[in-house]
């Protein structure tokens, strides 16, 4: 009897795998991680941000947190961004308009000493800088005339301020002006909270010292931030940030000798050199204004050259007296011829905005009685006598 015949059996068949799709853009494994590594970079870009900002927030500073904030964007890639905000703002909505109303009197300099009947009539046997000729007529009661600053009485003057309308075309801008007697005074450069940004044995005191402060006549402030100056840094007669050549520079000598000058001395400054501090170049020489005054980004990229905001200068009269110059709704040709105006054989821009520029006398000795350059100049009187962010100079008798 013959065996049934058995059907072959079948074979199981494994269920099939999914297909997988091919390396590429379109694999969703690939899109999640790239979003995974972004939210992650994200991440800790943002956490590196918020660190740095509340240590900056934590820092030591006389300034305001809206002012740090702006300052803390621009050292932070938004630096772009910031300056255009800023151009914007000055060029458009705060740009001034010409003509107007003629001022009914100057702005009183409360910084000035009174004279009396005998000193207006006295006869001077000592250089004193001629009377500012004023550009609109008829001229302001004192406009353009130079007063003392400095109470106690002296052989003469060691600071003189006065102030004028140096353009027709904004017949209520008022410029200050101080004269410093350079046979009289002896110019001090010191260090603030954060600026120059260079590492220093020590910053000191960051103010005018208590020590110096029976002797102190004036004090003014420097020039742009380190990284924005274009030059280096020399205090104490060492150079803690390489000078450029080219670059216009306050200069003073061991012989102490002041000067503004264009830094030729390559490098690293001479043994004569007790400090020189550089920002941009000349904006007036040899009692003309630079040719290039036209050319934006070489006076900084924050505001250029001729967006009108506060902007402060110092030079040097052809004797070699200092000059500085302060005033709102300038450019930097407009300065210049403010500089060159007052007496100028030489001249660079200081710093600019509203916040940054202060030119302080003191009526009495121990820093009493200061008062600003202008009334509108928008920081305390007593500015140098804390703490500041900037470095700033100070002027003393000898």
């Amino acid at each position: 009897m013959l065996a049934p015949v058995r059907a072959p059996e079948q074979r199981a068949r494994a269920p099939a795998s999914p297909r997988r799709p091919p390396d590429g853009a379109g694999s969703p494994d690939r899109w999640q991680r790239a979003r995974r590594v972004a939210l992650l970079a994200a991440g800790v870009c943002l956490l590196i941000a918020l660190v740095s900002y509340a240590t900056m927030v934590t820092e030591k500073s006389d300034s305001s947190l809206g002012i740090r904030t702006v300052e803390w964007l621009r050292d932070n890639g938004a630096r772009g961004i910031v300056n255009d905000v800023e151009n914007f703002y000055y060029s458009t909505i705060d740009a001034p308009s010409t003509g107007g109303p003629a001022l009914p009197a100057l702005p009183k300099q409360t910084g000035a000493v009174a004279a009396t009947n005998t000193a207006r009539h006295h006869r001077v046997h000592y250089y004193r800088p001629p009377r500012i000729r004023p550009m609109i007529q008829p001229a302001l009661p004192g406009e353009g005339v130079w007063r003392a600053t400095f109470a106690p009485r002296r052989s003469h003057p060691p600071v003189l301020i006065t102030s004028f309308r140096p353009d027709p075309n904004y017949p209520q801008l008022v410029a200050g002006v101080a004269w410093i007697d350079h046979t009289q005074t002896s110019v001090s450069l010191y260090p603030g909270l954060s600026e120059p940004a260079v590492t220093l044995p020590s910053r000191g005191p960051m103010e005018v010292p208590f020590s110096e402060r029976q002797q102190l006549v004036a004090t003014f402030n420097s020039g742009f931030k380190l990284a924005d100056g274009g030059g280096g840094v020399v205090l104490d007669g060492h150079t803690y940030a390489p000078m450029e050549n080219g670059i216009a520079t306050i200069v003073r000598y061991r012989s102490g000798k002041i000067d503004v000058i264009s830094w030729e001395g390559g490098p690293s400054a001479r043994p004569n050199v007790v400090f020189a501090r550089p920002n941009l170049p000349l904006i007036v020489d040899h009692g003309h204004p630079n040719p290039n005054l036209d050319d934006g980004p070489e006076w900084g990229a924050t505001l250029g050259n001729a967006i009108r905001v506060w902007r402060s200068a110092v030079g040097v009269d052809r004797h070699g007296n200092l000059i500085y110059a302060a005033a709102p709704i300038q450019t930097v040709e407009s300065l210049a011829a403010v500089m060159i105006h007052a007496g100028a054989v030489r001249a660079m821009e200081l710093d600019i905005n509203t916040y940054w520029t202060s030119f302080i006398s003191y009526r009495f000795p121990r820093a009493r009685d200061p008062a600003n350059l202008l009334p509108s100049m928008v920081r305390s009187p007593d500015r140098y006598l804390t703490e500041d962010d900037r470095d700033f100079f100070a002027v003393y008798l000898r």
